[in-house]
């Protein structure tokens, strides 16, 4: 099981840290990723660390503002965004899975995966 949290009403340019508590598997054998889908818009991968090799990868658009960290000891996963911004304002997403983070290659499709947690809401004023 995964459950993000952490979301809330922001202004721009605030900074943001959500969490995504886990169980029921252990890192090492997962990966765990973050998306999120704003309103009337596909799903993006933002983030994913792969559990064997501690390896952090970040789709385009999440390099530079996110930072994906895990803390093993705690079963949590966080993504911290920095500067937020109102097309920021989506659902975020934790996932994990069995496969490696670079099976997502380029497309970062982390919404493919196989456990996802309930979303956490973030929204971001002008």
């Amino acid at each position: 099981q995964l459950q993000a949290s952490g979301g809330g009403l922001v202004q721009r340019g605030d900074s943001l840290g959500l969490s995504c508590v886990y169980s029921g598997f252990t890192f090492d054998d997962y990966s765990i990723a973050w998306f999120r889908q704003a309103p009337g818009k596909y799903r993006e991968g933002l983030s994913c660390i792969t559990g064997t090799s501690r390896t952090t990868y970040y789709s385009d658009s999440a390099k530079g503002r996110f930072t994906m960290s895990s803390d093993n000891a705690g079963n949590t996963a966080y993504l911290h965004v920095d500067s937020l911004k109102p097309e920021d304002t989506a659902v975020y997403y934790c996932a994990a899975d069995q496969a490696s983070c670079e099976n997502y290659g380029d497309s970062h499709d982390y919404d493919s995966m196989w456990y996802w947690g309930k979303g956490t809401q973030v929204t971001v004023s002008s």
